[in-house]
């Protein structure tokens, strides 16, 4: 891997783990619509950083998909499937921003489940495990 390569991949990770730690402090102030948002975008910055240690700093990802990314992941490492249920993520990507969103509801007052936010973390956190390890090995 091209030094360049490898500063850019552990620059997106380096974020992915400083929002996944800011994520888990809202989870437990309880401003759940706030922490899945960035667990969600934990998980996404963490894939990002794995698909640039793999296709190079050239590429760029438009993308703020989990799903679309963790395709591309698992092409290049299979392993990726085993947390496959992370592309739930997915669902807090707009939901938990804007009124808008939720018909008749909002997201501070929509997301209130601690065991939701739970799930959220322990998800993200598989993914972001899994991209330092992967990254580790390089």
């Amino acid at each position: 891997m091209k030094r360049e390569t490898l500063q850019e991949a552990q620059r997106w990770l380096i974020h992915a783990r400083d929002e996944f730690q800011d994520a888990d402090e809202l989870r437990l102030r309880g401003r759940f619509y706030l922490a899945l948002f960035h667990f969600q975008q934990a998980t996404e910055k963490a894939l990002k950083a794995f698909l640039y240690s793999v296709a190079g700093s050239e590429e760029i990802f438009f993308t703020h998909s989990v799903y679309e990314l963790m395709q591309w992941a698992k092409e290049a490492a299979p392993e990726f499937e085993q947390v496959q249920k992370a592309v739930k993520l997915d669902q807090y990507y707009i939901a938990t921003r804007y009124p808008n969103s939720l018909p008749g509801g909002v997201p501070s007052r929509f997301y209130t489940d601690p065991e939701e936010a739970q799930e959220a973390m322990e998800l993200a956190q598989a993914v972001l495990e899994m991209v330092e390890g992967l990254l580790s090995e390089r």
